[in-house]
């Protein structure tokens, strides 16, 4: 790689860092526009089964409803950590998600994948640090497409395995 090229993916990095405070600014404020901006119009968040009615379709739809979240639940959230890949144009952060009208704390990840071009938003994976829920066979997000994107569907390696006969 050359010097150039690991300035731009330096760059690159701080680009996208840039834009997930940014929408996270917004998210706090409650800015619809400010969120807007931060993503291509057509933006996915998804989110576990059961969570929030599904995946949000649409950058308008995405800042609304955390708009009205600070409105109705008194929303506030933290950047914990973060983690930018710009030769993926992919991002990691954890988050903390302060529920102060309802007194709870939730935590959580967020898997970023970004326009290459624009590094604007194109999808927001949200994975929730809580129980299992026993009543599910498969805990995955609502409405994401594993089998289209090439993930695994069955367990990759023989089961039961030795061990596990009597």
């Amino acid at each position: 790689m050359s010097i150039v090229d690991s300035a731009d993916l330096a760059a690159r990095a701080a680009a996208m860092e840039a834009r997930i405070r940014t929408y996270f600014d917004g998210c706090n404020a409650a800015d619809v526009e400010g969120m807007v901006a931060c993503f291509v119009p057509d933006a996915v968040h998804y989110f576990p089964p059961g969570m929030y009615g599904g995946a949000w379709r649409g950058a308008r739809v995405i800042a609304e409803r955390w708009a009205a979240s600070v409105a109705t639940r008194g929303s506030a959230w933290t950047i914990d950590r973060l983690v930018c890949d710009p030769a993926s144009h992919q991002a990691v952060i954890e988050w903390s998600h302060f529920k102060t009208a309802e007194g709870t704390v939730l935590r959580g990840d967020e898997w970023y994948v970004f326009e290459p071009e624009t590094l604007l938003v194109k999808e927001i994976r949200a994975y929730y640090a809580s129980p299992q829920d026993p009543s599910l066979v498969r805990l995955e997000l609502g409405d994401f497409d594993y089998a289209g994107r090439g993930y695994a569907l069955e367990c990759p390696v023989p089961r039961p395995h030795p061990s596990q006969q009597g």
